[in-house]
């Protein structure tokens, strides 16, 4: 693991992090310095009501006017494959010929055959409307969103990824960078750790398998079918940067298909699903963030060690309100939000439904119709639009119709009809041939085995002196918080600690998905009843969910992922084992004495 850099600041003032281990922030006082340097996202509280903040930093209240529907939708473009790397890909990191510290891959003789990639993160110039300049990003191969990986199920991917990013920069964000592929069932040492940043200059290679849980269990398929995922996503996982490094334009897609998922519409073979596909064409990618712009048209990243600022311009797919032309038949839309905080809540302006297909990265059981849409940060929904009864020229609007102001933890607000909060416009525009279908049954669930359970672990969120913790404890890298046994499963309890916190702790657990049992001591609604790897939780929630550990060994994590809490210390390592070591009565219940 690389030594910690923490980033520096122009007048080498102390950092937050800092000051929490040397004692600074300690029994219910906040002693800050006497210094306007030392910031935290406490410092967010003194913006002042012209829209500076005390250290002069300039904070726009709104961002200049862009009218809306002026650009089309764009559709990031395919990753491609390379016919090699050079130097090779190996099982040890390649440190003398570039690459960062990383432990040996495992499972690399297990998938001799991989699909490699090579993508370089780096700074650009982006446009997020036409009326505005083009401003400074980072992205992966300079681009927002970065390119999309069609990647197979049971065919591996090895994607090298180049830090390019400017090592003397200056401002938000910073140039060190770890790569996570979000709902992966992927090796520790790909995974991203939060901690095992890498350098610009160097690169670093991670191996996504692209199968199932449960490898060994199921051989011959190389996991579980039933628990193939789908719709995953790729980010900056930095520690203490996360927020700041995705705002500025570190995420894309990956998406994979497999035997029932195929990615074509006229698949007559047994199992095929028959969705609409067609990346770009009728399966389609709607990657939302909301981002704030300075008078001038830059993009404004917030105040210097604060987290970025709630947005108040809605982009899809890195565009501020886009149109999209669309023909009479049916489409499938991949709906992702980024973050870094936003929840949004979905309508259709002609009341007609969403039928969700996939939660997360998985098929749900069967299709479900739902006339409103609430999507936490780092979720995805795959839904159908059928468009086949509409009238050419009809016009149909994404709109968000609540604002949660996450930043002050005020209560959501029902938004009023406004043609700000239009996110994007769908225009009916003529007839096409339509081979795809909406199956009745999409996907088998797994078994939920309670007879693995080996124990009961419980993981509290918590806000404690304007600190976010998790078991009373602020994220150390160098600390491992749990121990689980290969091979073994155990029923976790996640709770938001404060009932009446304003907070929402959309809370995502890294390389396992999982079922939930219970929410709030009931089944959990119809849309969260497939295989998860977010959930949200609202002040006094409490979930219980099925958890099982396969395949690997190494460390992971647990954290919220509105990234400003993440970033503000809500994230917990834990580690798969062989053999774990005693466990802290206090959060772990071993399976004898636990209640089920």
């Amino acid at each position: 693991m690389p030594k910690r850099q923490e980033k520096k600041r122009k007048d080498s003032k102390i950092t937050r992090r800092e000051a929490l281990k040397l004692g600074l922030m300690t029994s219910g006082v906040t002693l800050l310095t006497s210094t306007k340097s030392f910031r935290t996202h406490f410092l967010e509280a003194k913006v002042c009501a012209n829209g500076s903040a005390e250290d002069g930093v300039d904070r726009p209240i709104n961002s200049p006017p862009t009218r809306p529907f002026l650009q089309r939708l764009p559709i990031p473009p395919i990753a491609v494959p390379q016919p090699g790397l050079n130097p090779a890909p190996s099982r040890k990191a390649n440190m003398a010929g570039g690459e960062a510290l990383r432990a040996e891959h495992q499972r690399w003789d297990d998938f001799p055959q991989k699909v490699l990639y090579k993508i370089h993160q780096k700074a650009g110039l982006h446009q997020f409307h036409p009326q505005l300049p083009p401003t400074p990003v980072w992205g992966y191969d300079g681009i927002v969103p970065g390119p999309t990986i069609l990647a197979q199920q049971g065919v591996p991917a090895l994607v090298r990824f180049y830090n390019n990013l400017p090592a003397d920069h200056k401002g938000w964000g910073i140039p060190e960078t770890t790569i996570h592929l979000h709902n992966a069932h992927t090796a520790s040492e790909s995974d991203g750790f939060a901690a095992d940043f890498f350098m610009p200059g160097q690169f670093k290679d991670n191996l996504y398998l692209n199968t199932p849980a449960g490898i060994d269990a199921f051989p011959e398929t190389k996991g579980d079918p039933r628990e193939a995922r789908h719709t995953l996503w790729f980010h900056d996982h930095r520690v203490d940067f996360t927020a700041h490094n995705t705002y500025k334009g570190l995420a894309a897609l990956y998406l994979i298909f497999d035997d029932k998922d195929t990615g074509v519409e006229k698949d007559l073979r047994p199992g095929a699903l028959q969705l609409p596909a067609g990346y770009g064409q009728f399966d389609i990618p709607l990657i939302l963030s909301d981002k704030l712009f300075n008078p001038d048209g830059s993009l404004f990243g917030g105040i210097p060690g604060s987290a970025p600022p709630l947005g108040d311009k809605f982009c899809v797919n890195g565009v501020i309100q886009p149109y999209l032309p669309v023909f009479r038949r049916k489409y499938r839309f991949r709906l992702l939000n980024t973050g870094p905080s936003r929840i949004w809540t979905f309508t259709l302006s002609d009341q007609r439904p969403f039928i969700i297909i996939a939660t997360d990265g998985n098929l749900l059981p069967s299709p479900l119709p739902m006339n409103m849409l609430t999507v936490n940060v780092a979720e995805r929904f795959d839904f159908i639009l059928d468009f086949s009864k509409a009238q050419l020229g009809d016009k149909i609007y994404l709109q968000n119709t609540q604002a949660m102001f996450v930043r002050g933890g005020t209560e959501p607000v029902a938004l009023p009809p406004n043609i700000a909060n239009l996110v994007m416009r769908f225009d009916v525009v003529g007839d096409c041939p339509d081979d795809s279908r909406i199956p009745e049954t999409l996907c088998e669930l797994p078994p939920i085995e309670l007879n693995k359970i080996a124990g009961t672990r419980i993981w509290n969120f918590d806000l404690e002196n304007g600190i976010f913790l998790v078991n009373n404890r602020i994220f150390d890298e160098t600390r491992c918080d749990a121990q689980v046994q290969k091979g073994t499963a155990e029923r976790w309890i996640l709770r938001n600690k404060l009932p009446h916190s304003r907070w929402v702790h959309p809370v995502h657990i890294h390389c396992e998905e999982f079922q939930i049992l219970s929410f709030n001591g009931v089944r959990p609604p119809p849309h969260q009843r497939g295989r998860k790897d977010v959930i949200a939780l609202s002040g006094g929630d409490e979930a219980e969910i099925f958890m099982w550990f396969r395949d690997f060994t190494g460390k992971y994590l647990i954290h919220c992922h509105n990234l400003a809490h993440e970033d503000d210390f809500m994230m917990v390592r834990w580690d798969i084992v062989d053999q774990p070591l005693p466990q802290p009565a206090a959060t772990f219940i071993p399976h004898e004495k636990r209640i089920l």
